[in-house]
């Protein structure tokens, strides 16, 4: 089965259902006209197509492996990472000033989400490389801007982000690592980091790690973590990959799934570093690296979704089995009444992802680009459910392709377990999903709900305006928008943040749901007629949308029943 971009899917959503026009409309984006944007998107396409897609397979059979300290990418991953570089897609929304093309990151998310698709291992050493990117435009100084960035910019030189450690976790206010200055201002840097994704190749001049570390004065807790700048070779006068630092890789990860992508274990032995902003302000700076990366795992598990929806849609085309129920039917189960279900549940539950994840990038290039609060305040409230719902949706997909492919999905050589194993990480790291839906109902709700509710007006008053053409559709909309508007005063209420916490999942996934479900009216709306847009959005309105009603039921039940269980209950 050969991958294709879905390249008309994102312009007809970009065009119709997030307003994309509204970003080539600021002064900041001007140059995103439609031409350039489908001129982007397709030769994205192309490369994603041609070049990443036949690399995708060996990279899950041939992993990453660690060699007397260096690490040996997959057969092709060279090569592969030369066509994202040579292409300048790592550059998209970077700085023009150090050689980026400064364009929206609403097209750097449509752009990942595609090379997700074709090789979700290869494509995450250039996204790391944006995020380290973002940092230090933001919080770097003018001196390390401008070594670093021209080189990461270019991609001669890749980028990793430095947090988890062996007994922390998740609570990054736990680490061990030290910062200590060395007198000249660098510092030495020490302390072992784990799950460091591509953090070493053997195809670029140099590697650079942000680190958190704590200086000697550093407070307990997060509040008292600072961020470094330690390369795997330091740059020499000209501003080359030098000498060698005192850091490497200590062994490399065996994991589930991304078999390509090398996750190393990284030890730091006095390593050079350079302070990157403010001391003990590391967090802050770490956090915009973090924020635009949980966007794109949300298009990463959107990405993955799609190439196996594209598989298991082939196969269903070709696979014969049974008796068809379809008169005059070729006998392909494609023609079953649940393969079907199978099959429309991928088809919308993607539409659905890919809108909100392409919504959340659109409210951030307008806050960028207008300096609005509202439109910031949208793309932090969309944010956490860009990420969870565009992971577990690319989790559920996948899961769904093995299905629909029976026996031989369970079957290696078929690739379709291979999606499945690769989709599974994009709910854990950058924050797991459960860690977003607390996000969501806690940090993105101290307005009092004020950005959840502007939300909720504006599809309320998109169904109340598509209740000419599309009433049943529209009124179904309306009123789960207005049940889920209850659900989220209740939430606002509580005090006890635990009781919110208790109810956070199926509270985000509720709100996904209605989202989905407003912009496949949108979809509906903007196509006309009763064509397969419309289609899809009544399969999904009538048949999906129904589960929000469910998810907020669970949601408002709160902590007590939880802590009613006892350790000893469910152990027994």
């Amino acid at each position: 089965m050969s991958f294709r971009a879905p390249v008309s899917d994102h312009q007809f959503i970009m065009k119709n259902v997030v307003g994309f026009d509204g970003v080539a409309a600021t002064e900041r984006f001007a140059e995103a006209t439609p031409d350039m944007t489908d001129a982007i998107l397709k030769e994205a396409a192309r490369m994603c197509d041609d070049v990443l897609a036949p690399l995708n397979r060996n990279g899950d059979l041939e992993p990453a492996r660690l060699e007397n300290g260096v690490v040996r990418t997959s057969k092709g991953f060279a090569e592969g990472f030369a066509a994202i570089k040579d292409g300048g897609w790592i550059s998209l929304a970077a700085d023009p000033e150090y050689g980026g093309m400064g364009l929206p990151a609403t097209l750097t998310s449509v752009v990942n989400e595609m090379m997700s698709s074709a090789n979700l291992s290869l494509q995450l050493c250039p996204f790391l490389t944006q995020g380290n990117i973002e940092a230090l435009e933001h919080h770097a100084s003018d001196e390390l801007k401008a070594i670093y960035l021209p080189k990461l910019v270019s991609g001669e030189w890749t980028g990793t982000m430095n947090l988890t450690e062996p007994q922390a976790g998740s609570d990054v206010g736990a680490l061990n690592s030290k910062a200590v200055p060395n007198g000249d201002g660098t510092y030495a840097v020490t302390g072992q980091k784990i799950f460091i994704t591509w953090g070493d190749n053997d195809f670029t001049e140099n590697v650079c790690h942000l680190v958190l570390a704590r200086l000697p004065d550093g407070a307990a807790g997060t509040k008292g973590i600072s961020l470094f700048m330690v390369p795997k070779r330091l740059p020499d006068e000209n501003g080359e990959a030098g000498v060698a630092n005192s850091l490497g890789v200590v062994s490399l990860e065996h994991k589930l799934g991304i078999h390509g992508s090398p996750t190393a274990v990284m030890q730091f032995d006095g390593a050079t570093g350079w302070l990157v902003g403010e001391e003990n302000k590391g967090m802050a700076a770490m956090f915009t690296m973090m924020n635009n990366a949980r966007l794109g795992v949300g298009c990463e598990g959107v990405g993955v979704g799609e190439a196996a929806y594209q598989q298991a849609l082939s196969y269903a085309l070709e696979r014969k089995q049974g008796r068809t129920p379809v008169e005059g039917g070729t006998g392909t189960i494609i023609e079953h009444a649940d393969v079907r279900r199978m099959l429309a549940t991928m088809r919308t539950e993607l539409f659905a992802a890919r809108s909100i994840t392409l919504a959340c990038a659109v409210a951030l290039d307008m806050g960028r680009a207008t300096g609005n609060a509202d439109w910031m305040a949208r793309a932090a409230f969309l944010t956490p459910i860009a990420k969870s719902f565009g992971s577990d949706t690319g989790i559920k997909v996948a899961e769904m392709g093995v299905q629909v492919h029976g026996g031989m999905g369970f079957i290696e050589e078929t690739g379709a377990a291979q999606f499945a194993r690769d989709a599974r990480i994009t709910a854990i790291y950058e924050g797991t999903n459960g860690i977003q839906s607390m996000d969501l109902v806690g940090r993105k709700m101290m307005d009092g709900g004020d950005a959840a509710h502007a939300l909720l007006d504006e599809i309320e008053t998109f169904a109340e305006e598509a209740r000419a053409t599309r009433p049943r559709m529209a009124g179904l909309v309306w009123e789960a928008t207005e049940t889920l508007r209850e659900a989220t005063e209740w939430m606002v209420e509580q005090k006890d943040m635990n009781e919110r916490f208790a109810g956070s999942v199926p509270y985000l996934n509720a709100f996904a749901r209605v989202l989905g479900a407003y912009y496949h009216l949108r979809a509906a709306c903007a196509e006309g007629g009763n064509g397969p847009r419309a289609k899809l959005a009544r399969f999904y309105i009538n048949r999906l949308l129904p589960e929000f009603e469910a998810l907020l039921t669970h949601a408002k039940e709160g902590a007590e029943s939880l802590y009613a269980l006892s350790v000893e209950d469910l152990e027994t």
